[in-house]
């Protein structure tokens, strides 16, 4: 009989202006799928100051908007933005404080998640962004994984990376793409995720 299970995947939601997030969320959705576990990417809409402006239903590039299901059902969250005054974006922002019904349900209590940026500056605010992304997925109840020492990475990275999440530095006109271990450290978070994920469905 066949099962009406979701097949189980992790959600990178993520949102990005200049390219560079979702960049990462590319190469982190690589070290999920590493893992065995299907990585699907989501983006959230821009938001305006004018009431009036809409967002067309699917993006004309890139992920497809994120749903309230795309949320409820996945085995593992890893949230990305950049960086605004160290902290997310709004958009990002704007969407997980309408997760509320999610909240109510605890239907993201006990799966693993993490977080990742971009920055424009070298000391743009990284790990306070990734720690203040943190907030949301903690009062939803899930277990926060960062990225342990034991990736030789993070002692040599003079760019991004940290113990709290992936980071990139790209530069004040976004002219940086993501390094070789900026991108080594996002595929790592993104299969310790994965992995985690892979060993609490058994």
């Amino acid at each position: 009989m066949p099962s009406n299970k979701p097949t189980p995947y992790i959600l990178i939601l993520y949102y990005s202006r200049n390219g560079a997030t979702e960049q990462m969320a590319r190469l982190i959705g690589r070290g999920v799928e590493q893992a065995g576990i299907e990585a699907r990417l989501r983006t959230v809409p821009a938001v305006s100051t004018v009431c009036e402006a809409t967002q067309p239903d699917i993006p004309d590039t890139g992920a497809i908007y994120c749903s309230e299901d795309d949320l409820r059902h996945c085995s593992g969250l890893i949230l990305g933005s950049p960086t605004r005054f160290g902290n997310m974006a709004a958009p990002l922002k704007y969407f997980l404080d309408g997760t509320g019904a999610l909240w109510l349900s605890g239907a993201l209590i006990n799966k693993p998640a993490a977080v990742f940026t971009s920055t424009s500056s070298m000391h743009g605010g990284q790990e306070s962004t990734l720690l203040s992304m943190m907030n949301p997925l903690l009062h939803h109840g899930m277990l926060i994984c960062g990225i342990p020492y034991s990736e030789a990475g993070l002692m040599a990275t003079q760019s991004g990376g940290t113990p709290y999440g992936a980071s990139h530095h790209a530069g004040q006109k976004n002219e940086r793409k993501v390094d070789e271990q900026e991108g080594a450290l996002c595929t790592a978070l993104g299969k310790r995720v994965g992995s985690i994920a892979v060993q609490m469905l058994k």
